[in-house]
């Protein structure tokens, strides 16, 4: 398994004006400078004050399968029951829509990477709070739901990667970037319905072959930003589980709420 501190990053990931932090990518310099909410504009050292956390990010009954919101708590929603995911387990801080469809559209498409200093510990916390109740095997290894090569280079960074190399370095879990790989660049999945979705992602997603023993029998958690309809993740956690990892989690910032 990949050591958190050898992790390779691509190097592309950053543009120039950051420093490296080993194992980790590459973070703003801005980190350590006094700012603002990005919610409020009060002033903070994180991208959202306390108070819009707990005004924005408070705990809601979710399915624990797919990670819906739910009017009570439910092992399994009713599409989870009638065609469960390949993931276990799905833990997210909040519902898609204000502010986060303003910050991760930042985060995401307007060269906002340092965003993911204050979004990371969002997670990282909600995972912590869950983790009393999750009668699952602890995760063993983080990654990052992957970019193909031609969108990495477009974007400049993987906002995938931005958030799971800091919530692992948080929970104490190695991280890898590449294990998990998305060899050529699909459509944009905001742009197709459910069904497309589905049949955009066939065959997006690759093990690396020189490494797939890596994954025999691990526990894993993917992260992403967004969960829609969970396509993305189904099709990733697909391909895990067929090169041998036990188990999948997904790890999002929000998930769009049932419509």
């Amino acid at each position: 398994m990949a050591d958190p501190e050898t992790v390779p990053v691509p190097a592309t990931t950053r543009p120039a004006k950051a420093f490296k932090d080993p194992g980790y990518g590459f973070l703003d310099i801005r980190w350590r400078l006094p700012s603002q909410c990005e919610v409020c504009r009060s002033g903070c050292h994180s991208s959202l004050c306390g108070d819009c956390i707990t005004r924005f990010a408070a705990p809601v009954p979710r399915c624990l399968r797919c990670g819906l919101r739910l009017g009570i708590p439910a092992a399994a929603c009713g599409d989870c029951q009638r065609s469960p995911p390949p993931f276990t387990r799905t833990v997210c801080v909040a519902d898609y829509g204000f502010p986060w469809d303003r910050l991760i559209t930042a985060f995401k498409f307007e060269d906002q990477p340092s965003l993911a200093r204050g979004l990371a510990p969002l997670l990282a916390q909600r995972l912590q709070d869950d983790a009393a109740g999750a009668a699952l095997p602890a995760v063993q290894l983080v990654m990052p739901i992957p970019l193909s090569p031609q969108r990495l280079a477009e974007r400049g960074y993987n906002q995938a990667w931005e958030l799971a190399c800091r919530v692992a370095r948080l929970r104490g879990l190695p991280a890898c970037a590449d294990l998990l790989q998305r060899p050529v660049a699909t459509a944009h999945q905001a742009d197709l319905g459910r069904t497309e979705r589905q049949a955009n992602l066939r065959r997006a997603f690759m093990v690396d072959p020189r490494r797939r023993a890596t994954l025999a029998g691990l526990h894993v958690a993917l992260v992403d930003d967004v969960m829609t309809t969970g396509a993305t993740l189904r099709e990733a956690a697909a391909v895990l589980l067929r090169a041998g990892a036990a188990t999948v989690q997904a790890w999002v910032l929000v998930r769009t709420p049932d419509e």
